[in-house]
């Protein structure tokens, strides 16, 4: 685990330092186009009309868990780290509570909420220290909680969901890491899948990435070093369609290393401050690439902690 951090702190390092970030803060700076005071960006396209439309996705009633199992020896960004300790409080020395002798266990967890299968909320990614509809760090941001942005605000994340097979477009087991999902990518491997990218769509990418994690021949330290994922005119191509969350099976969602040398995490910042778009990392598709299941009703429903950044999330996925 500690080769892993350290090799993407590593990254981490070489991206900031390569150079200042070449894009703007102006279009974080605008206002959002759901108005000034708007705390859910694309969460404002989960319209009634949108969710019966994915509704009308299941025909066979089969339901796909998307998030991974979460441990102690998950890889995951430096520095973070989680624990979770089991107590049976107030039962030593007796038989519990009542004539009955009611026993339980409970559970106290201590860690980084942004750790395995998650969602980057919008008050995650910045650019400058200001975030989406223009907030600045100092604003909403104290150490206590969000006050602006924080996932709390979310009920939830439902509509239809569509999964890129982005391994098949590369006719691969494995997409390598550093390899980017460009603009004519993804359209080439949309067209090819037989689906059409709308607004309001959830949008997950299939690297098959996560076999380094369980798959016959694991390489958690490959995993944690870097990835293939979202490339920069990638980015720019879905925030135009204007969808509403984009995932994939990787860590960090774009591309590691970096596709200009300098740049760091550009993609989160154009999803994110620019457009209020969410951020779903560490998605298991793997079934759904097995089945071929390339459309589908997607259901979030995150833990909505006060003030919460980041949460660690198992949406399903229904066909």
């Amino acid at each position: 685990m500690e080769s892993i951090l350290s090799k993407s702190a590593i990254i981490l390092s070489v991206c900031l330092t390569g150079g200042a970030i070449a894009a703007s803060t102006e279009s974080a700076m605008a206002d959002s186009k759901w108005g000034a005071d708007d705390q859910l960006g694309a969460a404002n396209l989960m319209t009634s009309e949108r969710v019966k439309a994915a509704a009308g996705l299941v025909t066979e009633g089969k339901v796909y868990s998307l998030g991974m199992t979460v441990g102690p020896d998950t890889p995951a960004f430096p520095p973070r780290s989680l624990s979770v300790t089991v107590l049976q409080p107030n039962q030593n020395g007796n038989s519990g509570l009542g004539e009955n002798n009611f026993t339980y266990n409970d559970d106290i967890f201590m860690g980084w909420l942004g750790i395995g299968s998650q969602i980057d909320g919008l008050g995650h990614s910045g650019i400058d220290h200001v975030y989406y509809g223009g907030r600045t760090y100092d604003d909403f941001a104290p150490a206590s909680g969000l006050t602006e942005l924080g996932l709390d605000n979310l009920p939830g994340l439902v509509g239809r969901g569509v999964m890129l097979n982005m391994a098949a477009h590369f006719g691969t087991d494995m997409v390598e890491e550093g390899v980017a999902y460009t603009d004519e990518d993804i359209k080439a491997a949309a067209s090819a899948q037989g689906v059409e990218l709308r607004e309001g769509d959830v949008v997950l990418f299939h690297s098959n990435w996560m076999e380094l994690l369980d798959g016959e021949n694991p390489d958690p330290e490959r995993f944690g070093a870097a990835e293939p994922g979202l490339g920069v005119s990638g980015a720019e191509y879905l925030a135009g369609i204007g969808v509403m969350a984009v995932g994939a099976d990787t860590w960090g969602m774009e591309v590691v290393p970096a596709e200009e040398e300098g740049q760091a995490f550009r993609a989160h910042q154009i999803l994110q401050p620019e457009n209020g778009i969410y951020i779903l990392e560490n998605m298991d598709t793997r079934e759904l690439a097995a089945d071929g299941a390339h459309e589908f009703l997607f259901v979030l429903g995150q833990a909505r902690i006060e003030g919460a950044v980041q949460m660690i999330i198992n949406p399903i996925a229904i066909r």
